[in-house]
């Protein structure tokens, strides 16, 4: 089982009911969650719920971010455009722990209508789970980072 961390969790419309599977699952493992919205599938703009995520992320407020919408696209985007923040858009077992081991991502955008809720859970659990391999990767987390 993964450390405990506290998540902040964002999504639009098109990702709110993997949002609601994703913070109940996190909730019952012992993670704390903050739900930064939105809170029904009415049509909504992903940023207004996405950017508040990985700002909580950048400030430390939050460990990690997970954020939602149909593809993960615009919302991994909307998350890498904040300083500090490494969103990976995570599709498959392998792109998951990619973006943790390699890219050392705080933040992980997902796609409702990509994969399927039994995925995204499993894919959740592995991300929270899997270390930063660091070594070589290192510098090329500062080279993202601009450091």
């Amino acid at each position: 089982m993964s450390p405990s961390f506290t998540i902040g969790i964002g999504s639009d419309h098109a990702g709110f009911k993997y949002k609601e599977a994703i913070k109940t699952m996190l909730l019952g493992e012992g993670h704390t969650v903050r739900d930064f919205g939105t809170d029904s599938e009415q049509s909504c703009d992903y940023p207004d719920f996405i950017r508040p995520v990985a700002e909580a992320v950048a400030r430390g407020e939050c460990q990690r971010g997970i954020v939602l919408g149909g593809s993960g696209n615009g919302e991994a985007i909307v998350a890498n455009r904040v300083k500090g923040v490494r969103c990976g858009i995570c599709w498959s077992e392998q792109t998951t722990l990619w973006s943790r081991a390699h890219n050392d991502a705080n933040c992980m955008s997902i796609g409702q209508r990509t994969i399927s809720e039994e995925d995204a859970l499993r894919f959740v659990k592995i991300w929270l789970a899997t270390p930063f391999e660091g070594g070589r990767h290192v510098a090329r987390i500062r080279k993202i980072d601009g450091v």
